[in-house]
């Protein structure tokens, strides 16, 4: 896991300059004096190319452009800047694609196609003559699915992210997508808003190229990035519109080059402790739930389990510092003019391990120096946080014996401690269809449980874990009730949501149990979730209990129902994690 050789990518040496061409990735292919020498110049030089640029540090450019994926409409001119910064560093930039996953379009959820993503990420910067590459990503599967793959392939990169849209505006106010969509929709349902007025919400929530500019799993996920040192400092929040986005683009290409004559490797940067300082920056800033299951996986290709344990203890003594929709006010472009990833790191920089190395070339420490906050209403001080815990809770109980999570920062404080009667939906498909039913024995006191909606039941755990409030109790004002699902949540989502509550109904968890009228007590300061039924009245219910027919009888769904691990455990395929940790976990008995 350090600088040396590499068998499984072909990567050797030390890479100091144009005198060590005999130890780069591409000279493999464009300096052998035989046969396949001949065939990959001959090649490549009718695209144009010069036995000059052939003695470059080959870089490849994932672009995951698609116009099926709205958050990467930018991306073709984003790496014509990146290639800039490659040629002007003296290497030679290669764009190639990978399969691009956008959350508005994607069902039954882009999460089945994470590991996929992942997948084909990997196998292209395996396959071909790459001494460095620049991942360009940003909606919410890709930047995680392209971490995954940068460990298992550990080849020199960095993460470019195309950066949040510009806030949405309408009659003086800032809207925030996909937040604000909650909001509109919502209030239209409740008989508030015209059908007009949504229309004209439409047009003005997502006025820009970009992901979504709350603190939403996209958002979170390129601070996660910059936070492991996989991304050049500032990267996360600059707006994608904003001209600052293109120099960081430019700025990415030159720095790919530099990371390759280090030899600076994705296992030299991605390590227990960076994972920790990402984790204490995704508490402080509220961010999604979604990270835990992406932290999770990301630690599980370096061949560790990262125990949930570790979130909670993290977010136990991280303060919330950070002042963003869906958790506070503002929103990213605030963020980017207060200072952005560096100046929150800079906040908890007592907390960091600021030794750790980063894509730079310096470490924590030294990429912080100097760095100040600007607007302290965004981004709080360490000594007068906004609350004293981080955004995440895990939840523990009978009903999640292998965990659970809750964004406390956007519950309704009367709900944080709250005891209730349980109202079940089967399945998604069952919610849908009864949950406005104005004969459902509902109440808001209730608590809402949702189904055979986790990773292997839904299918692959899509995010429906924000479910809806009963039309009859929206029209009395009700806006919040606490909701338990084995499904997950957007990072835009908020109210009382418990998700990824382990292990899944589809499996025969403790959820796939309860019933109408079960009393569900949740206690967020106690970190507590119990169904209060006597065990002996479940024993006679998990006789009774039948798994319900696949989703998938062939193809990569198929494979996806097989292999996937449960969300305490990222989510990721049992056979793309490391061997040792492979091992691990048959001897642990884990295997599903």
């Amino acid at each position: 896991m350090g600088t040396g050789d590499n068998k499984e990518t072909g990567a050797i040496g030390k890479q100091t300059g144009d005198g060590d061409q005999e130890k780069l990735r591409g000279a493999k292919y464009f300096q052998d004096p035989g046969f396949w020498g001949f065939i990959h110049r001959s090649f490549t030089k009718s695209m144009g190319y010069t036995d000059e640029d052939l003695r470059k540090p080959v870089i490849g450019i994932a672009n995951t452009f698609s116009e099926l994926n709205k958050c990467h409409s930018n991306f073709n001119e984003l790496v014509d800047y990146v290639k800039r910064g490659v040629w002007q560093a003296g290497g030679l930039p290669m764009e190639f694609p990978t399969i691009s996953i956008g959350e508005p379009y994607v069902k039954p959820t882009t999460m089945l196609l994470r590991n996929l993503m992942a997948m084909d990420t990997e196998e292209m910067i395996k396959a071909h003559p790459l001494d460095g590459v620049v991942l360009v990503g940003g909606c919410d599967k890709t930047v995680p699915a392209q971490l995954m793959a940068a460990i298992s392939a550990n080849v020199p990169a960095i993460v470019l992210t195309g950066g949040p849209m510009l806030n949405g505006r309408l009659n003086g106010q800032s809207l925030g997508a996909c937040t604000d969509c909650y909001k509109y929709t919502l209030e239209h349902k409740a008989g508030n808003i015209t059908d007009k007025e949504l229309s004209t919400a439409e047009d003005a929530i997502c006025r820009s190229d970009g992901h979504c500019m709350v603190m939403g799993t996209a958002s979170t996920m390129a601070s996660i990035a910059e936070a492991l040192g996989m991304a050049l400092p500032g990267c996360a929040a600059i707006p994608a519109p904003d001209s600052r986005r293109k120099h960081m683009a430019e700025r990415t290409g030159k720095q790919i080059v530099e990371v390759v004559r280090q030899n600076i490797r994705p296992r030299d940067v991605i390590t227990p402790k960076s994972i920790e300082n990402a984790i204490r920056v995704t508490m402080a800033s509220g961010g999604s739930t979604n990270a835990i299951i992406h932290l999770v996986a990301i630690a599980g290709r370096l061949g560790y389990k990262l125990e949930l344990e570790t979130f909670d203890k993290l977010a136990a003594d991280t303060p919330f510092l950070l002042n963003l929709k869906p958790s506070g006010k503002y929103m990213m472009e605030e963020y980017f003019e207060a200072g952005g990833v560096p100046s929150l790191m800079k906040e908890l920089e007592s907390k960091l391990h600021t030794d750790c190395l980063t894509v730079t070339g310096g470490t924590v420490a030294d990429n912080l120096r100097g760095v100040y906050t600007i607007n302290s209403d965004v981004i709080a001080s360490l000594d007068r946080p906004l609350a004293e815990q981080g955004g995440i809770a895990v939840l523990r109980g009978n009903l999640s014996p292998n965990g659970a999570l809750i964004k406390q920062t956007a519950v309704s404080p009367h709900l944080k401690k709250h005891r209730g009667k349980a109202v079940v939906f089967h399945s998604p498909a069952d919610l849908e269809a009864r949950i406005d039913d104005p004969d459902l024995d509902v109440d808001e006191n209730s608590v809402l449980v949702l189904i055979n909606a986790g990773p292997k039941g839904a299918p692959a755990m899509p995010e429906i874990g924000q479910i809806p409030i009963p039309q009859k109790l929206l029209l009395k004002g009700v806006r919040d009730m606490v909701r338990i699902s084995d499904a997950r949540i957007s990072g835009t989502s908020y109210g009382a949501l418990i998700v990824h509550t382990a292990p899944e109904a589809a499996i025969g968890g403790p959820l796939a149990l309860v019933r109408d009228g079960d009393e569900i007590e949740l206690d967020i300061e106690e970190r507590k979730l119990q169904l209060h039924v006597d065990d002996s009245t479940l024993e006679l219910r998990r006789k009774d209990w039948k798994p319900a027919e696949p989703a998938y009888d062939r193809g990569y769904g198929l494979l996806f129902l097989e292999h996937v691990l449960q969300a305490d455990e990222g989510c990721d395929f049992d056979f793309l994690l490391p061997k040792e940790l492979r091992e691990a976990r048959k001897k642990g008995g884990n295997d599903q």
